[in-house]
């Protein structure tokens, strides 16, 4: 395949309806409750060091032709779906807030046109603090915004550097004043912590920033540094220092501390909310809700009874160029299945996911909360409780003192969301094992 950025054709989209009809279908079951839409948008100025996600510099070319394809994809999934409600829209990537504010408004049109919209939902779109301009701000609002999730990472313009962001701490604080001012009411942030050679009073600044600012979410993430990424290559050059994982745990332990002081309440391992303002989207996810996914690289969970007893799961291949041509000759037919979504469109690849996955995910995403996984909700729905399914991972994290149970719910201790990898690993392996025995069988 020729280097994305290269030039090339362009490819001809065919809007929804043009020519033949697709037919309208009912829901059929398909999803049980409203959809979690996330739109991923691939494209970035810059691309940072550590940074494996399905982004793309220099592909600006592509833009027209791939929210051609986009629309064309989201107005087949509603009409394949039957046009379901949807509890939340995200727009992530990439950079949803470097593509030009009529691609976007062109975009949430067309989510409009194939889906259920209530008027409570919640819609949100990354942002690059320097997107902000107080033009884009209000054009990201008009085009039905309501939530914005700022990618700060760092109050720290020497971190802000190592990190190859092309924008500074003054542009974050300009972005979240402004984004206020376009009417968002609904503002988070992130923060990365581990950085190599990050002191700890370089973070404990960037908590106090974050905190003091008029947000109502902030997120922390730890650096991961993925196999492949210039920030790996350097660290194992030598170049950059090892990150401190001990001086990342203290990190994290003084961001539970100083948000918690600032009024900010724990509802997820890396996130923190003012009261009533989680994110209701990537709720979806942790609490194993049905979520579509696309664009290039996106992944989907829809259940039902007509997806088998757990629901399938699939991914769409992640060359936008590939996706651009696949997607636009894409027109859904017959009865939404399990044999027909992985042929659908861009999928790439689906599994009709087992009782065995199903179980372990569901611990491995629900303990992620701080209320974390009731026995009750799990006993409905896989005929045992948790204990009686998982009775090794059980015993050794309750022994550990990883794990807790508190009113009815399995939850991580408070030492516990410092090592949440030893809990879950535990539940997948289980998990795994029986998948692979119940295969044999």
């Amino acid at each position: 395949m020729r280097p994305l950025g290269a030039g090339g054709r362009a490819h001809a989209v065919r809007p929804y309806n043009a020519g033949r009809p697709w037919p309208r279908r009912s829901y059929n079951g398909v999803v049980s409750t409203p959809l979690a839409l996330y739109v991923h948008i691939p494209f970035c100025e810059t691309k940072c060091p550590y940074c494996d996600f399905n982004t793309y510099a220099a592909i600006e070319p592509l833009m027209p032709a791939y929210v051609g394809a986009l629309t064309h994809e989201i107005a087949a999934w509603g009409a394949w779906l039957g046009r379901p409600p949807l509890a939340s829209v995200f727009f992530g990537g990439g950079t949803p807030s470097y593509l030009p504010a009529p691609h976007l408004a062109k975009l949430t049109e067309a989510i409009r046109a194939a889906f259920e919209w209530p008027d409570a939902i919640e819609t949100t779109a990354e942002a690059n603090p320097g997107d902000c301009t107080p033009e884009q701000l209000r054009a990201m609002r008009a085009a039905g915004f309501d939530r914005l999730s700022v990618g700060v990472q760092s109050f720290d313009d020497g971190e802000l550097r190592l990190l190859g962001r092309r924008h500074s701490a003054s542009d974050a604080r300009a972005a979240v004043r402004g984004a206020r001012a376009a009417g968002f009411a609904n503002l988070s942030i992130d923060l990365m912590l581990g950085l190599p050679g990050q002191p700890l009073d370089a973070w404990a600044r960037s908590i106090d920033e974050a905190a003091a600012l008029d947000v109502d979410h902030v997120s922390v993430y730890a650096l991961t540094l993925e196999g492949g990424t210039p920030m790996e290559a350097d660290v194992a050059r030598g170049t950059l220092p090892e990150p401190d994982a001990d001086l990342a745990a203290d990190m994290y332990l003084l961001a539970q501390e100083r948000l918690g002081a600032a009024g900010f309440e724990q509802y997820e391992i890396s996130n923190w909310a003012k009261p009533d303002m989680q994110s209701r989207h990537n709720l979806a996810y942790w609490e194993g809700r049905p979520y579509l996914g696309v664009g290039p690289g996106a992944h989907s969970h829809l259940l039902g009874d007509a997806l088998g007893p757990h629901g399938v799961r699939f991914a769409n291949l992640r060359s936008p160029r590939t996706y651009i041509e696949r997607v636009s000759a894409w027109e859904p037919a017959g009865v939404v299945s399990a044999s027909a979504l992985a042929s659908a469109g861009a999928v790439e690849t689906a599994d009709a996911l087992s009782e065995a996955t199903a179980a372990g995910e569901t611990m491995m995403m629900g303990l992620r909360l701080n209320e974390g996984v009731s026995d009750a909700a799990f006993r409905d729905r896989f005929g045992a409780g948790i204990a009686e399914r998982f009775p090794g991972p059980v015993a050794e994290c309750l022994s550990l003192r990883l794990l807790e149970w508190s009113g009815g719910r399995l939850r991580l201790t408070e030492p516990g969301r410092l090592l949440g990898n030893e809990a879950f690993g535990r539940f997948v392996a289980a998990a795994s094992e029986a998948s692979s025995g119940a295969g044999r069988a």
